[in-house]
């Protein structure tokens, strides 16, 4: 891995005889669906082909018992916490990425790719040209510091959150209280607390992210809910289960921010709704009023 700071720059495709065979012999390790799209992307340059690459390089070194996690292609998957990777094995991944792919990862940015979807989307952003920020980690004491809900209302227990997009995780302990008669001798998650969980990350994204289209920072005493539409509820969400949680801004223009949301157990789709709607001031603005009670 390289330490030299150097602006990105697109990616130029091409693959040499000499080339093809350095790359074959680095994967050779790797399944031949791996090898296949290193190929096809060093030859077009085709970015699609890159979270194959991720994922087989990482299935390479993680150890037997946690491969099977990767056949649900959960990029919300943690690389340390969830896959078991150390730190030294971490960055055999890195190095082997970047032979792959042709890229360069600084240590400092190594720091903040936490989860398959961050790694995926760090090198998208190099490859093409775009600055690739990292995205920033929250644990659960910084996420209850930016948050105006609070425990037990709060159901992010971690996240990670960039200019593009935020991703949270939420164990269901079993004790909480709506889970009470919800329902008798059967508890589940209700489908409202995920929309809710959707709708904190959401929060968050507005207070953390330092996205390009919001002018300054939002004052978090000024972010109420105003709709959801599109949604459907996919799988039951049981006690002892994680949710992973990822939203999109689709448009934000003050005063109102508009995201994409889905919940997934388990590399399983267990909710989405097509557009959460928030309203939301900045700070030293006059509080607009809740939408709703």
């Amino acid at each position: 891995m390289s330490d030299t700071v150097t602006s990105p720059v697109p990616a130029t495709p091409g693959l040499t005889p000499a080339d093809e065979a350095v790359l074959r012999e680095a994967l050779k390790r790797c399944s031949p669906a791996t090898l296949d799209a290193a190929l096809a992307y060093r030859r077009t340059g085709d970015v699609t082909a890159i979270p194959t690459v991720v994922l087989g390089v990482i299935e390479r070194f993680v150890d037997p018992e946690h491969r099977p996690r990767l056949k649900t292609v959960d990029t919300s998957l943690r690389i340390v916490e969830d896959l078991g990777v150390d730190s030294l094995t971490m960055m055999e991944v890195v190095m082997l990425v970047e032979e792959s792919l042709k890229i360069s990862i600084k240590n400092e940015e190594l720091r903040d790719l936490r989860t398959i979807g961050d790694i995926n989307a760090f090198i998208e952003a190099r490859v093409s040209g775009r600055s690739a920020v990292p995205a920033r980690h929250f644990p659960i004491e910084a996420v209850a510091e930016a948050m105006p809900m609070q425990p037990p209302f709060l159901f992010i227990q971690e996240a990670s959150v960039s200019p593009a997009a935020a991703t949270g995780r939420y164990q269901v302990a079993g004790t909480e209280f709506f889970l009470q008669g919800h329902f008798k001798g059967n508890p589940v998650l209700p489908a409202s607390i995920m929309l809710e969980a959707l709708g904190q990350l959401a929060v968050l994204f507005l207070l953390r992210s330092e996205s390009p289209d919001l002018e300054r920072a939002v004052d978090p005493a000024a972010v109420f809910f105003t709709g959801c539409e599109g949604v459907r509820c996919h799988r039951v969400v049981k006690p002892g289960e994680v949710l992973s949680l990822s939203v999109r801004p689709k448009r934000v223009r003050a005063p109102l921010a508009t995201f994409e949301g889905t919940v997934k157990v388990e590399g399983e789709k267990a909710a989405f709704a097509d557009e959460i709607t928030l309203t939301f001031g900045y700070v030293g603005q006059a509080t607009p009023p809740p939408a709703t009670a």
